[in-house]
């Protein structure tokens, strides 16, 4: 059975309260601060910051309530038998670097719930190196982002997927518009917006500065969401990342512009990666086997 200081770990994180949790829990407030203070010890760093109004987690604090919950929610199903019955009665977390992919798995998702409708999804949309941590902890049971992230990664394997075709663009009447052809060293006399930690892109948007001689990280944006991309860019002399598809969209038309040439980007290649040791549960390959289904093409514009 899991240690009883798991459930008081996640009471506190889900109350944002020592006393709060203590009335979930059923246990005096002083039980619980000492069972926590006792976890801490053992563990050899602090779970919460201790403020006037309550409890936050720390970083590593939110690392551990993150396994916690899915070892507590694991456990909940192995011992009332879901699993027998029904094999996709159970959560699917997936792990989603960078954010601003998600849209992918709008169509993939709506899918797999129409087969499977016992399914619960809990997508985690976050930066490459927070995805992996998920993964190899089993925070995650399966990932999607770009190939090139992964592939250094032995413990994983990888499912190749699609290509994703992306290009650079600005709002209309950019200066850059002007330039004929555009040189590289034109693109770094603006900034630039990128997804975060987005293997292939980084090391290329970042090279365009250090090749100038200038400290990219001060002209480098690391923003997912993409209605932020957007009013960035609309507002500012920033260059920013879309999809083809989006480029080419009358809504794109109306307020930004493609810079000219051939695109910054090659076709950037995006995978599905579980853990190499550990048998694939019936939602993680149903959830596979919609992907490679509903993203067949080798482009995705």
């Amino acid at each position: 059975m899991p240690d009883r200081r798991l459930h008081n770990v996640v009471a506190v994180a889900r109350a944002g309260s020592f006393t709060k949790a203590a009335r979930t829990v059923g246990i005096t407030q002083s039980g619980l601060t000492k069972s926590i203070a006792d976890l801490e010890r053992e563990l050899g760093y602090s779970l919460f910051h201790r403020v006037a109004r309550g409890a936050l987690l720390t970083e590593q604090g939110r690392e551990f309530v993150e396994r916690a919950s899915r070892l507590l929610e694991d456990t909940r199903i192995l011992l009332k038998g879901d699993g027998e019955k029904d094999p996709f009665a159970k959560v699917l977390r997936i792990g989603v670097c960078p954010a601003s992919l998600e849209w992918l798995l709008a169509d993939p998702l709506a899918a797999l719930l129409r087969r499977h409708p016992k399914i619960i999804f809990d997508l985690a949309g976050s930066s490459f190196e927070r995805v992996v941590q998920l993964l190899r902890n089993g925070g995650v049971d399966v990932a999607i982002g770009f190939e090139d992230a992964f592939v250094e990664w032995s413990d994983f394997k990888r499912t190749p997927i699609a290509h994703l075709l992306t290009q650079p663009f600005v709002r209309k009447g950019h200066p850059i518009l002007e330039c004929n052809p555009v040189l590289n060293s034109d693109f770094a006399k603006y900034d630039f917006i990128a997804p975060s930690d987005s293997r292939p892109y980084d090391a290329l948007i970042r090279g365009l500065y250090e090749n100038q001689g200038i400290p990219w990280q001060r002209h480098v944006h690391m923003v997912d969401n993409f209605a932020i991309v957007k009013l960035l860019v609309s507002t500012s002399d920033a260059i920013g990342v879309t999809t083809s598809r989006y480029a080419a969209s009358p809504g794109f038309a109306a307020s930004f512009a493609r810079i000219p040439g051939p695109s910054l980007f090659t076709p950037a290649k995006l995978c599905c990666a579980i853990r190499s040791r550990w048998e694939p549960s019936a939602p993680v390959k149903a959830f596979l086997r919609v992907i490679q289904e509903r993203l067949p093409r080798k482009d995705l514009p």
